[in-house]
């Protein structure tokens, strides 16, 4: 049953003092962590799991759990005790086995939802700024599927974020959204302890937290971090609150018991055998033997359990009431539970051959104004680009606090915090995209990480994505950011060449589990590929010549492979036989067998390789005899067209280029 009405009593500080020493136990036994916080936060996520979280350990992916998000990643240990003693299949052993080789339980918390983690946290700020995503699509969830007395959506989100989550600039981005959109079921406890690796926190802050958090349109409460009544009654007034978000500023001794009480060093060192003994005489604990677990505190916990499944088991019934009611809801529902997108939805791909020259921003539109009304879970956005990231569909309303059922978010200029609140909404079940200028992808390669680490489907839109871009100059001119995004592992970029490429791109997006990024141009490009191309392989024969074999093989991608289809051309004008491979995405062709990729690109076959980037790790792909035409250095402000032939960029450079490679 729910405890929360009931008074705090020693077995609940029991319970805080079995995390406790679990948490610094498995510190002290992998010679490497962080204490502090656990010893800190203990009261804190005692009184939350143990008498609000709404949650099932035999049951961790039920969809209407609440969430919670330890953003203060370095203090993985006490989530990991309290996983294990709630009864998530996370062993004593695991707990033992902290920061090891081959264990669940890393230094820092990465996304393992059958174990009760629910997301990578690590670097700071990523957690209470994805959380806001989570409390946004738990808003959206609500709007669509709930109805009067069937709230088949309706929990919290809940954060334990650190002085340093709060200092980062993501979390001012997020946080300022959150108010913005009266995300009321998300619940941030502060873990005010006024110290970080440097010393106290006065040293580098004198920002007044709560006043902040009220600027943006927070709640804002205070307790003692150590009150476990005063705990629960902030809870309750937090949950209270519908229209605003709500700060519990805690306040907290880091290191809490232990010697190095108040001190930074507690922060990320163990504590030694000295001080780990010194602590538990604190608190009255046995020094040996460690990872003692007290068997009243195992009751209590135990109890987390068989509430957590008598309350979903209440939701479960309530479901199938609903399935009753609104029967066409409910199998939308089950299709969004399920992760499945609507039947057919690919046959709304639009056709673009024989269309005019378009950029393929504009052809990324007309693809969502088709998918949009297709995909209800499909959700748009923008880092205040709409109009130039052609990522609000036809018909697409914003979503807002009076109305959470949209399906476009105006972000606002926060590529960072867009980048986070997309991650969230993908935990979630969602299918978000979001859209900003390709040289921003520098603001948001953080939340980009976090999403390829988890395996999580966003898609991020990546307009005038090149010197393409012209009389904006080098500022605005990617020169290296498409080699930035290819080095990330399990990412997958795509520079399209046209309008069928980028339909084509948008379907691989779609039906990956992974994170993908599209780069799209601002200048228009003529349809040059067929409907039925190989996009899907990252690479393929676009065109060859007649009745001859190539010799050469001119590789390009986006806008650059109309240039090698005039250079085709003209290399055909003087007896030169070449091949154009258009090469989308490097990640899906080297994911090709090699009997394919050797099809495409054969060994002995001189290369040149066209686009306007960086070409540092094109050797991967030019063989024993090739050239490169890139750009190794910032561009220029001027008419694209003259950008483009002033750096080589022409027809007839890759033709000069080309025959000096052959030595013709």
């Amino acid at each position: 049953m729910n405890q929360s009405s009931k008074q705090y009593d020693q077995t609940d500080q029991l319970c805080a003092t079995t995390l406790r020493m679990l948490a610094v136990d498995a510190v002290q036994q992998a010679n490497s962590g962080h204490p502090g916080l656990p010893l800190g936060v203990a009261d804190i996520v005692t009184v939350l799991y143990t008498r609000f979280l709404k949650h099932n350990p035999n049951s961790p992916a039920w969809p209407d759990r609440d969430r919670f998000v330890l953003s203060a990643g370095h203090g993985s240990a006490l989530l990991y005790a309290l996983l294990h003693a709630t009864g998530y299949p996370l062993t004593l052993e695991d707990v033992k086995n902290f920061r090891q080789w081959g264990s669940h339980t890393a230094g820092h918390p990465e996304y393992d939802l059958r174990l009760g983690i629910e997301l990578t946290t690590g670097p700071l700020g990523q957690g209470v700024s994805t959380a806001v995503g989570m409390a946004l699509a738990e808003r959206w969830l609500a709007a669509r599927f709930n109805k009067s007395d069937f709230p088949v959506v309706d929990h919290y989100t809940y954060v334990v974020a650190s002085d340093g989550d709060l200092m980062e600039g993501i979390s001012h981005e997020a946080c300022s959204l959150a108010g913005h959109l009266g995300l009321g079921k998300l619940i941030v406890f502060w873990d005010d302890n006024n110290i970080s690796i440097d010393g106290n926190i006065t040293a580098s802050s004198s920002t007044n937290v709560p006043a902040r958090f009220e600027a943006y349109g927070w709640q804002t409460l205070s307790v003692d971090g150590h009150d476990m009544q005063a705990i629960d009654e902030a809870i309750r007034a937090a949950q209270a609150e519908t229209e605003r978000p709500t700060l519990i500023a805690c306040k907290t001794h880091i290191g809490y018991g232990s010697p190095l009480q108040d001190t930074p060093k507690v922060h990320g060192s163990p504590l030694g055998d000295d001080g780990l003994a010194a602590t538990k005489e604190h608190f009255g604990w046995p020094v040996e033997p460690r990872f003692h677990f007290p068997e009243e505190a195992k009751q209590r916990f135990a109890e987390v359990k068989t509430d957590g499944a008598a309350r979903q088991n209440e939701w479960e019934a309530m479901l199938g009431n609903y399935r009753k009611e609104h029967p066409e809801l409910a199998t939308a529902w089950d299709e969004f539970a399920a992760g499945k997108l609507p039947a057919n939805w690919q046959a709304a791909l639009h056709d673009f051959t024989g269309d005019k020259p378009i950029a393929t921003r504009v052809t990324s539109g007309t693809v969502l104004d088709a998918l949009v009304p297709q995909i209800p879970t499909l959700l748009g956005g923008s880092a205040d680009l709409t109009g130039s990231n052609k990522t609000k569909a036809a018909g697409a309303e914003p979503i807002q606090r009076d109305n959470y059922g949209g399906s476009y978010i105006h972000y606002g200029i926060r590529e960072h915090g867009m980048g986070a609140v997309m991650n969230g909404l993908a935990l979630h079940g969602l299918r978000p995209f979001g859209g900003t200028f390709l040289v921003f992808a520098n603001h948001m390669l953080p939340a980009i990480r976090q999403a390829a680490m988890m395996d999580i489907p966003v898609v991020y839109v990546f307009t005038h994505d090149s010197i393409g871009l012209g009389e904006d100059g080098p500022t605005h001119q990617p020169v290296e950011t498409l080699t930035m995004l290819r080095s990330l592992p399990n990412l997958v970029t795509l520079r399209p060449a046209d309008g069928n490429e980028t339909a084509q791109a948008w379907k691989i997006a779609l039906q990956r589990q992974g994170p993908t990024a599209l780069a799209l141009t601002r200048q228009n490009l003529p349809q040059i590929t067929p409907v039925d191309n190989g996009t899907a392989q990252g690479a393929y024969v676009l065109a060859e010549p007649k009745w001859v074999e190539p010799e050469v093989a001119l590789i390009a991608t986006g806008s650059e492979v109309e240039l090698a289809m005039g250079a085709k051309t003209a290399l055909a004008d003087d007896g030169i036989a070449a091949r154009v491979v258009s090469m989308p995405s490097w990640e899906l062709f080297d994911a090709q067998s090699e009997e394919y990729r050797q099809s495409v690109l054969p060994p002995d076959m001189p290369r040149v390789a066209i686009e306007t980037g960086s070409s540092l790790a094109w050797a991967r792909y030019l063989g024993n005899a090739g050239a490169m035409i890139g750009l190794d250095h910032f561009g220029a402000s001027a008419p694209y067209e003259t950008v483009y032939e002033k750096f080589g960029f022409s027809v007839e450079n890759i033709v000069k280029i080309t025959r000096e490679l052959l030595g013709k």
